[in-house]
């Protein structure tokens, strides 16, 4: 599901994400919530490919959280490498992101 994230564009991510979720990138664009989410993702999805290494989950009864550190890439850019965090409450047996952090790694 959060591989789905970084490859699938944003109408995969939104599905996936409660509506007044928070996240947060390096900036620009740095803190987002909402609807402003989605005009920032418009812009910044379309990786070709992602590798997740230190993958960890931590679970408490109806919310889990995933870190992670990524290296993905696309066309024409650098490879982008940081340290993630994804937290996702389970909403009637659906998980729904409701908060993702990217920190920049060199």
């Amino acid at each position: 599901m959060e591989e789905h994230f970084w490859t699938s564009g944003a109408d995969n991510a939104r599905a996936t994400t409660a509506t007044n979720a928070v996240m947060i990138f390096p900036y620009p664009p740095g803190i987002l919530q909402g609807d402003q989410i989605w005009t920032q993702l418009k812009q910044s999805t379309g990786w070709r490919s992602v590798v997740m290494a230190e993958r960890r989950v931590t679970r408490c009864q109806d919310i889990a959280i995933l870190t992670y550190r990524v290296s993905a890439e696309k066309p024409d850019v650098p490879i982008y490498k940081a340290l993630c965090a994804s937290t996702y409450l389970n909403d009637d047996d659906t998980w729904l992101r409701i908060s993702h952090q990217q920190t920049m790694v060199a």
